[in-house]
This record gives structure tokens, C-alpha cells and sequence, in this order.
């Protein structure tokens, strides 16, 4: 039994234990890709649920707040939604006597104060051992504390395989298993099933081949019922779409048969969901067109220089009323690019059905219009092609037409006939990337800024 295990004997030591974190963790929290408050300070931890998942490694679930509410770590878990504005994270800490110099930036700090006085606190993830660990968790069902880890008894996991962090920029934290298999780490946690294991199990029973199935996945009972991770086969030979496109502008060579078969991949994977999932009835464009309104004057008033084009911004939006409803609605991707695609060999696949995490998981679970995938894929193509100068818009303009073409001849209706219902999609898509790359990346803000003032002013 490690040094760590002992510090856990009862409520009160685990309330200084995590006391003696409160520090730490308000200045290392912000600096992680995955944290999504980067914008405002954090002015309060609350732990929601502490297990020890083997020695040597705790498992935390922390609220971060970012206004009001009381400072320091609580040692009582409290129920999601009584803590103040801010998010729930998922933590992974490595508790150590001696650090090891191979921690790097996994490293933590090293409390003050309390029962952890003196040791060494890193991210656990980072750590061959414990990633090691966390397999045979997954490969092996079972329960510890409220944390609950099950399998596809179908699709047994072999032992030994090497672990590596994906250094991919990326909202949650991946390990690749021997090449075969990829765990994905939830770090903002949302009460409910994610849909990134609802969505390919459900796919994997309709036989849709474009999606990796999930083979274990893990998730908690406290506060509430809540996914924190889903193993997934690992297409080791495979390229992203956003790399492919890249490498196809950087030689020169067409990319539009990449993308009309791309096309025909997310149509497929539509009608699969279309077959998985209850209809969603019609879409209500008036009801539709308030929400992008909505999420178009918080985002100007975050970031200024999008305000010049908010009437023209609106008229997008505008247009819904006018136009006819589309495709009913159904579940959908939620999240498509260029970044979310994988081609192995002659085939496309789909990844990553977790959708933006930045809104709420019941929004993401949601029967939507499939315009909005197809709008996602659209600017995807227009971002690749601004990524270098001189900016390539008839290389994006034709592969966006190419992939329209690939979607309607296997869906049965074709997008760009639909061009009220794909402007305003479109444009409310920029205008998300507008407020993203705000918060998260400012020398990318021209790209979505190009294409807001093209959707602004001359509306195509």
C-alpha cells in the first residue's frame, strides 16, 4: 500500500487533502487545452466525488467556478447544479513521494500543507503506469466507488498493450493502446449519457461501418449518472480529412474526389442515424432562427468586431422564416469537420460524436436539422483552404460543391437546393468559430471573420 492510499482513511482527510490542492489546481486548470474557462478567472472549487481508483491515483471530479460562491474545495459532494456558474472536470492525479524527471508537464505541483504535504501530484493520465492501470480497469468490468466500467463482452481487450498520450489538439485527453485501440478521457463532464458512446453503439446496431464501435466505456453514479470515457478500436493507418486536405493543397492535387465520396459517407451515416434514432417531426425554422439570433448577440457582445456585421448576420437567420423546413429532423454529428473524419484506405469514417462541448449535453442529444452537419463540413473545407497564403477559395469552393454532389446522390436531396436553410446553418457555424478562435486561438479569428463578412454582405 503506496503512502497515498493511507491519506484516505476517512471524510475529513480527504477534505484536507483537497484543501491543500485548492492552489494548485486554480493555477494549473487554466492552463489546459481541455478547460473552457479561459476567459474568466476561477474563484471557486468544489469537489463533487473523490475515489481512489488504484494506489497511487485519485480520481476527482471538480467544479470550477467562475463567479461568486465560496472558496476552497468542499469535502462534501454537493448536487450538480447547486455549485455557482462554471463547469465540472474530470481529474486524473498521480500522487508521488519522489517525482520522476520524465513528469514534464504532467507535473502538478507539490502541496504545503495537509496529509499531502510534500509529495509530488502530476496528471495521471500522463504516466505510462497508471494509463497501463486504467486498461485493466476497462478491460476487467467492475465498480470502484461510484465509478462503473463495462465492456462489450463480444469484443475482449488483450493485456499489455503500450499506452500513449495523443498529443492531438483536442477539448478531452486521448490514449492510443498498441495501435489497436483509443481510450477517450471526458474532461468537462455533463450529467447524462455522451453521446460519443450513445451514438456509435447505437450505429454499430444498425451495421453502420463508417463508425468505430465502443468496446468499454466507464461512467460514474455520483453526483449523478454521467459518461467520463469510451474505449474505441483504432484505425492505426488511417489520415484525418483536415491532414489529407492540407497535404492536397500543399501539392497542388485535386481533392474534389476525396470529397464528393466524403460527401456520400456523411449521408450514409445520416440515414443510419435517421434508422437508430426516433424522427424528430419537422424542423421549426422560427423557433430555429431565435436560437441563432440568440447565440449571434451573446458572441457580439463578447467580441466586438464581429458587431459591424450583425444586421447582415441576422438576415441569414431571418430568411428561415421564409423558407421551407428541410429534411425532418434527426440526431446528428453535431460536431463534422475535416478534424472529426478519418480515411483509411478507399473508405471514410466518421469519429468524435461527442458534438460542441460547449453546449449542453440535452441541446447535443437533440434531433437537428442534418443541414447543420453539412454546414460544419463547408466551413471545414474554407478554413483548410485560408492556411496558407495566397488563400485558396476556388480550391474550397469546389470541394464544397464536390461534397454536396457526394451527399445528395446517396441521401436522395441535395443541399445546395435548400440555399436559405444552408446560409443561415452556415453562418451560424462562423459565428461560433468567431467566438471560439476569440477565446481559444486569436491569430486564427481572420478565417470565420472572412466568411462573416462574405455571409453578411453578399450572402452566399
Amino acid at each position: 500500500m503506496t503512502k497515498t492510499a493511507s491519506l484516505l482513511p476517512s471524510d475529513s482527510g480527504l477534505t484536507a487533502s483537497m484543501a491543500s490542492l485548492d492552489g494548485l489546481l486554480r493555477e494549473w486548470l487554466p492552463r489546459q487545452r481541455w478547460f473552457a474557462g479561459k476567459d474568466r478567472p476561477v474563484t471557486d472549487l468544489r469537489l463533487l466525488s473523490l475515489t481512489e481508483l488504484f494506489p497511487g491515483c485519485l480520481h476527482l471530479l471538480v467544479h470550477a467556478g467562475h463567479v461568486g460562491g465560496h472558496s476552497g474545495l468542499a469535502g462534501v459532494p454537493s448536487p450538480w447544479g447547486t455549485p455557482p456558474p462554471g463547469d465540472c472536470y474530470q481529474l486524473f492525479l498521480g500522487v508521488r513521494e519522489h517525482p520522476s524527471p520524465r513528469l514534464g508537464r504532467a507535473l502538478i505541483g507539490r502541496p504545503q500543507d495537509g496529509p499531502l504535504a510534500g509529495m509530488t501530484v502530476y496528471d495521471a493520465l500522463q504516466d505510462l503506469r497508471s494509463a497501463q492501470l486504467l486498461l485493466e480497469r476497462l478491460r476487467l468490468p467492475g465498480s470502484a466507488g461510484p465509478l462503473r466500467f463495462e465492456a462489450d463482452p463480444a469484443k475482449p481487450v488483450p493485456a499489455g498493450l503500450v499506452p500513449r498520450v495523443l498529443d492531438a489538439e483536442q477539448s478531452n485527453s486521448s490514449l492510443v493502446y498498441g495501435d489497436e485501440f483509443i481510450l477517450k478521457v471526458f474532461r468537462r463532464i455533463q450529467p447524462g449519457v455522451n453521446p460519443d458512446l450513445e451514438v456509435p453503439g447505437a450505429l454499430a446496431g444498425q451495421g453502420c461501418g463508417r463508425v468505430p464501435a465502443p468496446v468499454a466505456w466507464f461512467c460514474t453514479t455520483q453526483p449523478q449518472e454521467a459518461t467520463l470515457g469510451v474505449l474505441q478500436p483504432f484505425l492505426r493507418d488511417a489520415s484525418d480529412g483536415w491532414t489529407l486536405a492540407l497535404h492536397a493543397l500543399a501539392t497542388g492535387s485535386d481533392f474534389t474526389a476525396e470529397a464528393h465520396a466524403l460527401g456520400r459517407a456523411t449521408a450514409e451515416v445520416h440515414l443510419a442515424l435517421a434508422a437508430a434514432f426516433a424522427a424528430g417531426g419537422r424542423c421549426e425554422n422560427g423557433r430555429t432562427a431565435a436560437a441563432m439570433t440568440e447565440r449571434l448577440d451573446a458572441a457580439a457582445h463578447s467580441v466586438p468586431m464581429l458587431r459591424p456585421f450583425v444586421p447582415g448576420l441576422r438576415s441569414a437567420f431571418n430568411a428561415l422564416l421564409t423558407c421551407d423546413a428541410g429534411p425532418p429532423a434527426q440526431r446528428i454529428h453535431g460536431d463534422l469537420h475535416l478534424g472529426q473524419v478519418l480515411r483509411a484506405g478507399r473508405e471514410w469514417f466518421v469519429i468524435d460524436f461527442e458534438g460542441e462541448p460547449s453546449r449542453p449535453l440535452a441541446e447535443r442529444r437533440s434531433a437537428q436539422s442534418p443541414v447543420r452537419d453539412i454546414a460544419g463540413m463547408l466551413r471545414s473545407f474554407d478554413y483548410a483552404a485560408r492556411q496558407r497564403r495566397p488563400w485558396r477559395p476556388q480550391w474550397a469552393r469546389r470541394c464544397r460543391e464536390a461534397y454536396c454532389a457526394g451527399y445528395a446522390a446517396r441521401a436522395g436531396w441535395d443541399p445546395r437546393k435548400k440555399h436559405g436553410l444552408l446560409r443561415a446553418y452556415e453562418t451560424d457555424r462562423a459565428v461560433y468559430e468567431v467566438l471560439y478562435e476569440a477565446r481559444h486561438r486569436p491569430d486564427w479569428l481572420p478565417v470565420p471573420m472572412a466568411a462573416i463578412e462574405r455571409l453578411a454582405v453578399r450572402g452566399d
